[in-house]
């Protein structure tokens, strides 16, 4: 393909050349003649990304036009740019890569279901970005590129900085979406995280208007071909808990759940990697070898050995790699309708269950709330448990308001009859600093006895204040039944009681965003303070 073919209806005229799908090979070679990476031992490609190492929400804007305007949920996650001021930058960006050398160009592809699928041409400013982008997309086949026109384009310049005054950005860098033109412009950063949440914005956008429910989420399938999903915010174990060798990964972090499939948007797993060890993440570790990208990470004095405890560049050190060199992945990455949804939360104040099983209304209350909480050293100036709410576990990825998310999720439930489970991976007996964490062979024990359908028939316990059904045992496991409601963990009853109207009291308070839009069904799932 030559220039015009490839960038000539964006009104990109390069001149200089264009590097089309390059292999990995060819890839890592440009950006070690170009001094941009260097080699590990275990053959990935180190890299920086600069100035950025994750992603800056507050410079994410989207294009406000006549198609948009009514859509879009407006306000602090998806900020408006006219759309004379991104013309206008979009034709500063173009004259900025036509001057360019090279750039590299990829044609890929969003979404393992044919039917759903996305094409998605990526321009890259550097090698290696491309190299993520062939890591983290579907490649497609040959019979599939003979014909391919894209249904996005991702613009990637990270050395073009805005004059915030003339362009209207809010900084030198951002992210911008076009859904009128189908275009995603990235300037002033080279994190690529962008590029891969940027797409995923975009498939958050199509897929509800298709009344298809996109997820931030991971997903596995057993031998028997029955899929569960894993929503939670970072630190709640949703990468490990979705990693079991006994059940085949269908993606670590964007899918789809249409009437038939839940399928992977991506073709490729973006890890994080700090404190990485073989033993504790066995799978991601032998992940990285020849064609992974590992971001902002430092070697070990004298060596190129990795060193994962170094969190000098950042503590979100990342490795980008094709999900196949997971061993169980799941090829094609499509599983049918999940049987068991795990809702997981790292509850710092102590008071949530173990394991607890949900009604659909507070399937889709506890979805819109998307709780965890962090904890003492995790964000500066948190000395106590601070909770944190991010609707359908992914608020930052969200165009449109997150009810229409949550009642999708509520249809599909219904209508497949599918079992939804919270899952706290934090603390008992105790909130954080008093009490301890909930030991992960237990999670692990809990969450293998409801895939495997040793709860359906067991005794059930309403907590009082959230309602929440707790199991009486988990058959056939080591857990003790003693865990399993959280007072009972608790020397001081009253004190459980006091931190729980707490933990309820901040829940109503998020929830206040999001009742005018809820149904009564969904109101209905609110915690109720109690008198302790």
């Amino acid at each position: 393909m030559n220039n015009e073919q490839l960038t000539g209806y964006l009104g990109l005229k390069h001149t200089g050349t264009l590097h089309y799908n390059l292999c990995a090979a060819e890839l890592v070679e440009h950006a070690l003649l170009r001094g941009q990476g260097k080699l590990a031992d275990s053959g990935g490609l180190m890299v920086d990304t600069g100035e950025f190492t994750g992603r800056s929400p507050k410079d994410k804007f989207v294009v406000r036009d006549a198609q948009s305007e009514k859509e879009i949920w407006w306000g602090e996650v998806n900020n408006e740019f006219s759309r004379e001021k991104f013309d206008a930058l979009y034709n500063r960006v173009l004259d900025y890569l036509k001057g360019k050398e090279e750039l590299y160009v990829r044609d890929c592809i969003a979404g393992a279901d044919p039917q759903y699928q996305l094409n998605v041409r990526v321009i890259n400013e550097t090698p290696w970005a491309n190299l993520f982008a062939r890591n983290l997309f579907i490649r497609p086949t040959a019979e599939q590129l003979k014909n391919f026109t894209p249904g996005f384009t991702v613009i990637n310049a990270p050395g073009f900085r805005a004059e915030p005054g003339r362009d209207g950005t809010r900084q030198h860098n951002f992210t911008i979406l076009d859904l009128t033109r189908k275009i995603i412009l990235i300037g002033g950063s080279a994190y690529t995280g962008e590029i891969k949440k940027g797409i995923f914005t975009v498939m958050n956008y199509l897929m509800p208007m298709q009344n298809q429910l996109s997820m931030h989420c991971s997903a596995n399938m057993g031998k028997d071909g029955d899929v569960a999903i894993f929503f939670g915010l970072s630190g709640t174990g949703k990468t490990t808990l979705s990693a079991d060798p006994q059940r085949a990964l269908i993606g670590d972090d964007e899918h789809v759940w249409t009437d038939k499939t839940v399928f992977n948007i991506e073709g490729g797993c973006y890890a994080k990697c700090i404190d990485l060890s073989e033993e504790k993440e066995p799978q991601i570790w032998n992940a990285i070898r020849f064609e992974s990208l590992i971001e902002n990470t430092r070697t070990l004095p004298g060596t190129r050995t990795v060193n994962y405890e170094d969190g000098s560049v950042t503590e979100n050190t990342r490795v980008a790699y094709p999900i196949h060199f997971i061993d169980n992945a799941l090829l094609p990455s499509i599983g049918g309708v999940p049987r068991n949804i795990f809702l997981l939360t790292a509850d710092a104040f102590g008071v949530l269950p173990p394991i607890s099983k949900l009604t659909t209304g507070q399937a889709m209350y506890h979805f819109l709330s998307g709780y965890t909480a962090k904890v003492a050293g995790t964000e500066a100036g948190v000395k106590e448990p601070k909770p944190t709410f991010s609707p359908c576990f992914g608020q930052a990825f969200l165009p449109l308001h997150p009810t229409r998310y949550a009642e999708l999720l509520g249809k599909k439930m219904e209508t497949n009859q599918v079992n939804v489970w919270l899952i706290n991976t934090g603390w008992t007996g105790g909130p954080y600093g008093v009490g301890e964490r909930i030991k992960l062979r237990f999670t692990r024990a809990m969450i293998t006895a409801a895939l495997e359908g040793r709860l359906n028939s067991v005794t059930y316990a309403t907590d009082p204040i959230f309602g929440l059904n707790i199991p009486a045992e988990i058959p056939g496991s080591e857990v003790p039944a003693d865990i399993l409601n959280p007072i009972n963990t608790w020397a001081d009853k009253a004190a459980y009681r006091v931190k729980a109207n707490e933990l309820a009291g901040y829940f109503n308070k998020n929830f206040d965003l999001y009742k005018d839009f809820a149904s009564d069904e969904i109101k209905a799932a609110a915690p109720k303070e109690m008198a302790v």
